[in-house]
């Protein structure tokens, strides 16, 4: 029997997408939002003894927790054999330690939550800085879906000589593996933060490949102020226009825009954004039947 997908108001095309490739059922849910703010939620399709999966991107999260542990309690209580939870964008990954005195660890309050109600979990590049893996915060069975394939195939279809360029040490993981499975050189920078919006970041070694279109690439684009400091380095230098290309493009503020400004700028449609252009869904459908099968 098919398994059932229900979207928990998440990116309809992507959801779809997924649904035929799997191929899946897509299951009725009725979802809505009280004037007080609290959440209503019904299940108009038998989930008995099915395996169901839930469709949630988690960016912007505050908002979506609960109508997600209310989902998945939900389909237990109602006799799901399991429950599968499919998000592009895992959030609370960020605060992975305690940086101050008295400071919540939100990824671990934020895993035990999510591995308490669900069987899986399966989400493309989490932030994992400071965690090897997410089985330290997460008990529940995970599959992550690698972007850098991805990422490669698109750079190599669509620019010609690139330079790859992470803007600091934690892009490194993303950039060297986009980069070898490219053919192309690259390089990782330093970055010195000074605050949500000042960041210094050190000039890259140029000069061998004036020939070169730079590309940088990152797992999150948010306030964009990394990037930027390296494209006005990369202009100062004289090299071609560079393209950015984030795995999760959060583009807070004006980001976009800036950007846009001295660089093209593409993402994957882990976060739905004019920017997306490397899309994840027949990678997500992948691994959910991995994770079905297992």
């Amino acid at each position: 029997m098919k398994p059932l997908l229900f979207n928990l108001t998440s990116d309809p095309a992507v959801c779809s997408r997924l649904a035929q490739l799997l191929p899946a059922q897509s299951g009725e849910l009725e979802l809505h939002r009280f004037p007080d703010g609290e959440s209503y939620l019904r299940f108009h399709t038998e989930c008995q003894d099915r395996d169901c999966l839930l469709f949630c991107n988690l960016y912007h999260p505050d908002e979506k927790l609960a109508p997600l542990l209310f989902a998945a309690a939900t389909l237990r209580e109602l006799g799901a054999r399991r429950v599968l939870l499919i998000s592009p964008y895992l959030g609370y990954m960020r605060q992975d330690t305690r940086f101050k005195p008295g400071e919540c660890v939100s990824s671990r309050v934020f895993a035990r939550l999510l591995s308490d109600h669900l069987d899986g979990l399966i989400t493309v590049d989490p932030h994992l800085h400071r965690y090897a893996s997410l089985n330290e915060i997460y008990s529940l069975k995970s599959v992550l879906v690698p972007a850098a394939p991805l990422i490669a195939h698109w750079i190599n279809q669509q620019i010609r000589q690139p330079l790859l360029i992470g803007p600091d040490a934690e892009s490194e993981q993303w950039v060297s593996e986009v980069a070898h499975l490219a053919g192309a050189p690259w390089q990782i920078l330093h970055k010195e933060r000074h605050g949500d919006y000042a960041v210094d970041v050190s000039l890259p070694d140029v000069e061998r490949w004036r020939t070169h279109s730079p590309v940088l690439v990152d797992d999150i684009i948010s306030s964009g102020r990394t990037m930027l400091e390296t494209l006005h380095h990369l202009q100062d230098a004289g090299l071609p226009r560079a393209t950015c290309i984030a795995v999760h493009g959060i583009f807070a503020g004006d980001a976009y825009h800036q950007l846009q400004t001295c660089a093209d700028v593409v993402s994957t449609d882990c976060i739905p954004h004019p920017s997306n252009a490397i899309h994840i869904a027949e990678a997500l459908a992948e691994a959910s039947r991995h994770w079905l099968q297992n």
